[in-house]
């Protein structure tokens, strides 16, 4: 549509000349309760509305820097009733044109514009989100605009350095509830009016509404001056998931992150009340709308899980509580500096986890996992540096990766061993304090750090924030006399198409094992890699180690490299290392290796049978299954994998039958067996236990567990439909119909699969977490003959896909149906063949199908390694 993908020049130049002073912004929301397919109302006693929109009136008063200059606001909507500009009324049919209203002939000075609309409900997670509740049928309403969709719920600025005050009015239907950012100012009936908020930027603007389940509590703070802080603290869901909601712990890391971000940032949390709104359908993680920070309501657990998936919920408040500061208090001007708050806020998250609440291991979680996710971005051929060059708004919803979340959060771990702790911390305090309300761009934050470390940040700057690619990091050493250390370096190499050598602050570990077999560290040195050699004088002399490790401790971002003897202590005494982020360094290097084509699949799966189950973290060991699942499915050699998923599925059950009953590790255990089961025993013993004829002694099968199970059986043809639908009327709840819909989609036969792939790629009529739900149903490892035919509908549909959907359901059909399991030389000719005859495709669109052409040509690579291996278990 004309108009929708806002560029970065034209942002540049609304912001030089526009001033905006505030946004009145009313909305009715009373047609939410009627059906959307109907067309009519609610069958009550107001008129007849239309359910698939709602009215939507915005007034926004701002300045022109020049007298006839010609701008327009943003507006996504099926129609505008009227469009005021001082006071002249405007034809809508002239000035609209379904994504922008044109404004042409400003005064200088003061303009107030007035734009009465119908906004549409979305299904996508876009915009004002509606869910009905297939458990109740109640609906609820949620808001969900990064990077630029508020524009589907008020005519707006839509760009990140046009802040202003929001005031929101908002008529519900009767019996709810309604929040936004601001606390309520007053209530009249159905009519919720909202105080004014503090400037921020409109895609962090909200809107929560609906009969949700809402509990309270109170936070207070005693400055030093003697100021006292009261924030109101909120936490609401979902009536349906009321009785799994454990607010207190909720509110207990809220409270904790509080306290850790006042004693540090020396700046009073500035948005008055603190709600956290756990909605359904969501499309991210989480969202830092200030004062009504929304979350997805999987972090409600409805059933058992492991202290990760706390510590995985206790991560995001934080981060997104860190982001009331870096983002929300200081926004970053264009998107290009998107990482000035995701970097920060992923990096601030785990720090303030580990000092200030129970989750003290959360930098092992970190290393293991989150820098999983950032050495694979950074390997694809769409690499970017941190500071990324956002040309519009579809580049922008591509950033969202791992290069701006977790390399930049590695980054700034980096920066903190190089500047130093209390050095970057006051640098944060003034940044601030002198950018508040207002947005920043890289040399801001850049100049206040420079000033309080005394180091030069624009040369860091240059080798870690704008340039892309990741180093490796390789420990060569020499020995003499008396078997002692003559020589340690450190080798550091770029790949070919990125080939910066950055510095690293790194330390250096000297493990052996004791008298009794433990693996331990008994000498370290920090040294500054400068280079492609650097020497670690400090370590000249020491005794000869079993094992090198280079980045212990992870100060730095590098891929980690083994010298050969050190590889072979791993193969035999992995397990044996006692420091857990030690041994978690140790499995991540070992998982690049065989990501890299170095090290055979084989291997690596050898390796996690053999020491897995020694694993203590348990968010490693959830994080090894993880990759053993991708291991088999995409590195291991074709001819090989029957043998390695039998293997599994025996280790598995190995350890599931010696884990300790009801313990964490022993769900883990129970949930990659279902992960991998592949035998008629294997699915015989999922059926029992499902019956309940069969039990595992503590194991407690849960009604999310139930379902991990049925997947299983259904994915291999054993659960059928009646069976699927007799668990979904075990579990008649959303979160129960999104299971039942994945299932349907897994079962092998190839009307299920026209079915399921005509349901997402033909039709508009799923929401986005069915669409989610059937297209990870769809691609099952174990139907890759079935699932053949696809591979050429794929690259025939997915441009028009790309132009009829939205962009967050294009992405999910274009990443979820990539023919990846069709992994032969015909799919990567084929993706080669797509994108050269769609040169001119949109660049977001090419950017995904590249992504997945290079995951196949690295899943072929690996595949050849381990072919040449030939190992075997």
């Amino acid at each position: 549509m004309p108009g929708q993908n806002l560029s970065r020049d034209e942002a540049h130049e609304r912001a030089e000349l526009l001033t905006v002073d505030g946004y009145d912004v009313v909305l009715d929301l009373r047609s939410a309760i009627g059906d959307p397919d109907s067309g009519g109302g609610d069958g009550g006693d107001r008129p007849a509305v239309d359910p698939r929109t709602f009215r939507s009136g915005t007034t926004i008063r701002f300045r022109s820097a020049r007298a006839g200059a010609s701008t327009f606001a943003d507006l996504l909507a099926p129609s505008v009733t009227s469009v005021t500009l001082n006071g002249q009324a405007l034809d809508p049919a002239v000035v609209f044109d379904g994504t922008r209203v044109a404004l042409d002939g400003l005064p200088e000075g003061e303009n107030v514009l007035v734009v009465d609309a119908q906004c549409a409900y979305s299904r996508t997670g876009e915009g004002m989100h509606r869910f009905v509740d297939p458990e109740d049928g109640e609906v609820y309403l949620y808001t969900q605009y990064e990077p630029a969709d508020a524009r589907r719920v008020f005519a707006n600025f839509e760009q990140p350095d046009l802040k202003a005050p929001f005031r929101f009015e908002v008529t519900a239907p009767e019996g709810w509830t309604v929040w936004s950012n601001g606390a309520e100012e007053s209530r009249d009936g159905g009519v919720w009016r909202f105080a004014e908020t503090k400037p921020i930027s409109t895609y962090i603007t909200a809107v929560v509404a609906g009969p949700y389940h809402h509990v309270t509590d109170s936070y207070s703070r005693t400055f030093d001056d003697g100021t006292t802080l009261d924030i109101p603290l909120g936490a609401l869901c979902r009536k349906g998931l009321a009785r799994h909601f454990d607010a207190d712990d909720i509110f207990l890391v809220t409270k904790q992150g509080l306290d850790f971000f006042h004693d540090n940032f020396d700046y009073p949390y500035p948005f008055g009340k603190y709600d956290q709104a756990f909605v359904p359908e969501y499309n991210l993680g989480a969202m830092e709308n200030p004062g009504c920070v929304t979350f997805r309501e999987e972090y409600i657990f409805r059933g058992k899980v492991t202290q990760a998936s706390y510590e995985s919920r206790g991560n995001v408040i934080l981060h997104e509580m860190a982001h009331m500061w870096f983002g929300d208090l200081v926004t970053m001007q264009w998107w290009d500096d998107l990482w000035l708050k995701e970097s920060f806020a992923d990096f601030m998250g785990v720090f303030a986890m580990v000092e200030s609440t129970r989750f003290k291991d959360g930098w092992i979680t970190f290393a293991n996992n989150r820098k999983s996710w950032a050495y694979r971005a950074d390997q694809l051929p769409s690499t970017h540096p941190i500071t990324a060059d956002i040309r519009d708004l579809e580049d922008a919803k591509l950033n969202f990766d791992g290069i701006t979340y977790a390399k930049g959060a590695s980054v700034l771990k980096q920066l903190v061993a190089y500047a130093g702790r209390d050095a970057f911390l006051e640098g944060a305090r003034r940044y601030f304090k002198k950018h508040a309300y207002g947005n920043t761009q890289l040399g801001d934050l850049l100049s206040v750090l420079a000033e309080t470390s005394g180091r030069d940040m624009v040369t860091w700057s240059r080798s870690w924030l704008q340039t892309a690619g990741v180093n490796s990091l390789t420990p060569v050493v020499t020995y003499g006399a008396a078997d002692r250390i003559t020589e340690l370096a450190v080798l550091q190499e770029a790949a070919d198409s990125h080939p910066e050598l950055r510095p690293h602050r790194v330390a250096v570990g000297l493990y052996r094992r004791t008298t009794r077999g433990d693996l331990v560290r008994y000498a370290r040195a920090e040294v500054d890699v400068a280079g492609p050699r650097t020497v670690v004088a400090a370590l000249a002399g020491a005794e000869r180690p079993e094992l090198i490790l280079v980045n212990d401790d992870d100060l730095t971002y590098c891929k980690v490299r083994f010298d050969e003897a050190s590889l072979a202590t791993l193969r035999a005494h992995l397990g044996d290392i006692t420091d857990p982020l030690a041994r978690a360094l140790c499995w991540s290097a070992l998982w690049n290796l065989t990501r890299d084509g170095l090290m055979p699949a084989q291997d690596f799966i050898s390796l996690v049978l053999a020491f897995s189950g020694q694993e203590s973290d348990i968010g490693v060991l959830q994080m090894l299954h993880a990759w053993t699942r991708t291991a088999l499915v995409h590195y291991a050699a074709p001819g090989w994998r029957e043998e390695g998923g039998r293997a599994l599925a025996e280790g598995a059950l190995r350890e599931l039958r010696i884990a300790d009953p009801g313990s964490e590790h022993q769900l883990a255990w129970a949930r990659f067996f279902a992960s991998v089961a592949d035998s008629e025993s294997d699915f015989q013993l999922l059926s029992s236990l499902l019956g309940e004829s069969a039990r595992v002694d503590g194991l407690e099968v849960d009604q999310e567990l139930r379902w991990a199970f049925v997947s299983a059986l259904a994915a291999h043809g054993v659960a059928d439909e009646s069976v699927i639908d007799a668990e979904l009327a075990r579990d008649d709840t959303a979160s129960g119909k999104r299971h039942q819909v994945r299932c349907l989609a897994s079962r092998p036969s190839a009307a299920v699969k026209a079915q399921a792939w005509a349901a997402v790629v033909e039709s508009d009529a799923l929401s986005n977490a069915l669409v989610e739900a059937t297209i990870a149903g769809f691609g099952q490892s174990s139907q890759r003959e079935l699932l053949a035919p696809y591979a050429a509908r794929y690259f025939d549909a997915i441009e028009r896909v790309w132009a009829e959907r939205s962009i967050q359901i294009g992405m999910s059909v274009v990443k979820g149906l990539f023919p990846a399991l069709q992994d032969d030389p015909a799919t990567l000719a084929a993706a080669d063949g797509w994108l050269e005859a769609h040169a001119d495709a949109a660049p977001a669109l090419r950017r995904l199908v590249l992504e997945a052409r290079d995951d196949l040509a690295r899943a072929l690579r690996a595949q050849a390694c381990d072919a040449g291996a030939g190992a075997g278990l």
